[in-house]
């Protein structure tokens, strides 16, 4: 049943027959505007595992709501069946009616051609995600509708576009999906960008805010021929300029590497022989919770005396940090944060931001 299109009433029944088999509606997944998802179960058979209905606006509905709901089935079926068979994608099973019934049976012959007769000539071309949709795939969306054929194709660009509306709701912390729609939007849409990151307060002065607002522009440009491309926004400063994170940051996102605060002095470091003694401690104590992959403390800034330890996973490394946050080490309580794997990988050794 998983990723089935229905097409039943607004309120869904608590069962549903189908397959030759009664379906139990549990709970309401998520809501769209056209449609909501349910999670369902087979009845009588235990242990049995869950699937997902889709149910559209009832046929009933009239307007611009029915139009897009019976557009976007027709679309969604038609690319579940394309995809079947893919592990990552759910099957598309079977089209139910308002009033499931005898005729709402996969063993019906007539529901069978009901499916099936749109896919052998329906051309989908509906693009994207309302909200996140980039102007020239809003333009061939409406020439779709209308039956009309657009003279230039949608590229990824359109997928820089939706990351880019993406990267501004993060910043924010408000959707923007009439935002985007105004007149305003259109008119200046660079002035708008401006207006979000001077009226939001950045916590942290030391993450260059500035790059993200200039890749966010860079995104946004109605013109897709003058709008960034991947490769060249994976180069944008915000990526490639490594700048510290927040002490917070490093405690809540766990990481392969463990850094450890407040474990070596001066005094380890400058005596050669207790400096490895100690540094041979601190392994075995950390190999307890799991492999270590690699152990490195720096004898200069930035970084000095600090423990860098990389585990063979995420899963070893935040055991170890639990356990190893607060112990007392020499007469100090030691510190345990998570460390970026890449930045480790890469040599850059960021000073904590407290």
């Amino acid at each position: 049943m998983a990723g089935s299109g229905c097409a039943w009433g607004a309120e869904p029944p608590r069962f549903l027959e189908a397959f030759g088999r009664l379906w139990q509606v549990q709970s309401r997944l998520g809501s769209g505007s056209s449609a909501s998802v349910y999670r369902v179960r087979c009845c009588g058979t235990p242990g049995s595992p869950p699937g997902a209905l889709k149910q559209f606006l009832p046929p009933g509905t009239t307007g611009a709501a029915a139009s897009a709901a019976e557009y976007g089935f027709r679309k969604e079926r038609a690319a579940l069946e394309q995809l079947q068979g893919h592990r990552n994608i759910g099957n598309c099973c079977c089209r139910f009616p308002s009033r499931p019934g005898p005729s709402a049976s996969v063993h019906s012959l007539s529901a069978w051609r009901s499916v099936f007769r749109p896919l052998a000539g329906e051309d989908v071309k509906y693009i994207q995600t309302d909200g996140y949709r980039a102007p020239e795939a809003e333009l061939q969306n409406c020439l779709a509708q209308a039956g009309l054929q657009s003279d230039t194709e949608c590229t990824s660009a359109v997928d820089l576009w939706s990351l880019g509306i993406i990267l501004l709701e993060m910043f924010s912390g408000m959707k923007l999906k009439h935002t985007v729609r105004s007149q305003e939007w259109k008119a200046n849409s660079s002035a708008i960008i401006d207006h979000i990151f001077a009226s939001k307060a950045v916590v942290n002065a030391a993450i260059p805010a500035y790059h993200l607002r200039d890749l966010i522009k860079s995104m946004l440009h109605d013109d897709p021929s003058r709008r960034i491309p991947a490769e060249m926004a994976l180069c944008s400063p915000f990526f490639s300029i490594p700048f510290a994170p927040h002490i917070e940051d490093l405690v809540m996102l766990p990481t392969p590497v463990l850094r450890l605060l407040n474990v070596l002095d001066d005094d380890y470091l400058e005596n050669e022989e207790e400096y490895e003694d100690v540094v041979e401690d601190v392994k075995e104590e950390c190999q307890k919770y799991g492999p270590v992959v690699s152990l490195l403390v720096p004898k200069e800034n930035p970084g000095r005396g600090q423990v860098f330890v990389e585990y063979a996973n995420a899963g070893d490394s935040k055991a170890a940090q639990k356990l190893l946050t607060g112990r007392m080490f020499d007469g100090k309580f030691v510190v345990a944060t998570f460390y970026p794997l890449s930045a480790y990988k890469r040599g850059y050794l960021y000073q904590t931001l407290l």
